[in-house]
């Protein structure tokens, strides 16, 4: 395996004394588990945070190998990661993300929603300008999955069709309220982590926006 191509870092876990073993999803590749050596050191720390984009080198010399993987920081989503709501809506859609998907099988449109949407959390002026995007990633990840679909949707109570209409911040609420059994049933229902864990904090600090400024300084 030889792949050198933007990636989103998703997750990564300490691996000895300083390295990690990095989560990263491409396009190209899906989502690969590598070994990035001196992760945990001073230069790379700020590099294998979750949300973050990278270009990878990544190398095996067999297929059943753990990659070895260079890192280079492209942008970095470290400046919002001390802002409470963007922080935790950028740890549940990585999490999320590095749950649900198998290794090393392309998903495309989800690398770029995925994206679009970490892209959005730290740009838009307010969550409102990122929660309708936070609803259509639930609802991809469960299409793509193969949960998703109307038939899906009308057996497991409506919580699925096709792309939801939003009209303001309560209906994106409600609907990610709906979107929570099935994204807890089908997406991580095998993982020992309590990944929904994230989600309800996020939803919980969803719930208190109460003004302008909601994607700076909510707690």
């Amino acid at each position: 395996m030889h792949l050198r191509a933007p990636a989103i870092l998703v997750a990564s876990r300490p691996q000895g004394e300083t390295a990690v073993i990095a989560r990263l999803l491409t396009a190209e590749a899906g989502l690969v588990a590598a070994y990035v050596a001196g992760g945990r050191g001073r230069q790379l720390r700020p590099v294998v945070m979750p949300g973050n984009q990278v270009m990878a080198d990544i190398r095996a010399k067999s297929e059943g190998q753990l990659p070895f993987a260079r890192l280079e920081l492209t942008a970095s989503r470290g400046p919002w990661l001390s802002e409470p709501l963007p922080a935790a809506a950028i740890a549940w859609t990585c999490a999320l993300t590095a749950t649900a998907l198998p290794e090393r099988q392309p998903y495309p449109q989800v690398h770029a929603a995925l994206e679009g949407l970490l892209d959005a959390i730290c740009s838009a002026p307010s969550a409102r300008g990122w929660v309708e995007g936070l609803v259509a990633y639930e609802t991809l990840l469960l299409r793509e999955m193969g949960y998703g679909g109307d038939e899906a949707g009308n057996a497991d109570g409506e919580w699925y069709a096709g792309r939801p209409e939003i009209a303001d911040l309560a209906a994106s609420l409600e609907i990610l309220d709906r979107l929570e059994r099935p994204v807890a049933q089908y997406l991580i229902a095998e993982t020992r982590a309590d990944v929904m864990a994230a989600r309800r904090q996020l939803c919980e600090r969803l719930a208190r926006i109460d003004g302008p400024s909601d994607n700076i300084g909510e707690s």
